[in-house]
C-alpha cells in the first residue's frame, strides 16, 4: 500500500538541546508511551532502533469513533492519528530521553496537521501521555521549545489506542528499499544513529 508521501522539514535547533532528564524510576516492567507525528512507519522505525525500547506498534489514537482503521482514519472523519505504542524499560530509557527522540528525530513537531506531503489531522503532531508524570514532561518540552519561540504544533491529548494492520507493522524493516522508505525514513535512522549514538541499537 502506498500514501502521499512527504519531505523532511529542519527541526528546531532547540529539540537537539534539550537538557530536561526524567525522574522516574526505574522499575523493572515496562512502562508504555504512546506518540503521534506523521506516518507511523517511520516513527515506529526510529523507535525500534532506541535502546531499553521492547516492542513498538503501529496504531491509531486520539479519535472519537470507537474503532479505528487505515481506510477510516485517512477519510479525516474520525479524529484519530497515526501513532505508535512503544513498550520501554525505565531503567534503561527514560520518557525523558524518548521525548528527546520524538521532537528531534522521529518528527517535524512544527508542522500543523501534517508532515511534510502527508496532509491532514490524522498526521498531527500529538502526545498522549499514559501517566501523570508522562503528562508534566511532555508539557515541559513543549514550554522549552516554545520558549525558543519556535512555532511547536504537538498537542497533549488522550484517547485510547488501537492497532494497526498487520501489514502496517515493521514496515520500514520489511520493506527497506520501499520508495517512502528510501526518501523519508531511512535518513531518520541515519540522523539517529549520528546524533545520539548513545541510544541507538542496531
Amino acid at each position: 500500500m502506498t500514501k502521499p508521501r512527504r519531505t523532511t522539514l529542519a527541526l528546531p535547533a532547540a529539540a537537539a538541546g534539550l537538557s530536561l532528564t526524567s525522574s522516574a524510576l526505574a522499575q523493572p516492567s515496562a512502562e508504555t508511551a504512546v506518540l503521534a507525528g506523521g506516518c507511523f512507519w517511520g516513527m515506529e522505525a526510529v523507535f525500534e532502533h532506541v535502546k531499553g525500547v521492547r516492542n513498538v506498534v503501529s496504531g491509531y489514537a486520539g479519535g472519537s469513533a470507537r474503532d479505528a482503521s487505515y481506510d477510516k482514519v485517512s477519510s479525516e472523519r474520525t479524529g484519530h492519528a497515526e501513532a505508535i505504542r512503544i513498550s520501554f524499560d525505565p531503567s534503561e530509557v527514560s520518557y525523558a530521553q524518548l521525548l528527546r527522540i520524538y521532537f528531534a528525530v522521529a518528527h517535524d513537531p512544527t508542522q500543523v496537521n501534517r508532515q511534510g506531503p502527508d496532509v491532514g489531522p490524522s498526521y498531527r503532531s500529538a502526545i498522549f501521555p499514559q501517566t501523570i508524570e508522562q503528562k508534566r514532561l511532555a508539557a515541559s518540552f513543549i514550554t522549552q521549545l516554545r520558549s525558543a519561540k519556535k512555532p511547536i504544533a504537538t498537542k497533549i491529548e488522550s484517547g485510547p489506542f488501537y492497532l494497526a494492520e498487520a501489514h502496517h507493522q515493521d514496515f520500514v524493516r520489511r520493506n527497506p528499499l520501499h520508495p517512502y522508505v528510501v526518501v523519508h525514513d531511512r535518513p531518520k535512522l541515519a540522523k539517529l544513529k549520528r546524533a545520539y549514538p548513545q541510544y541507538w541499537k542496531a
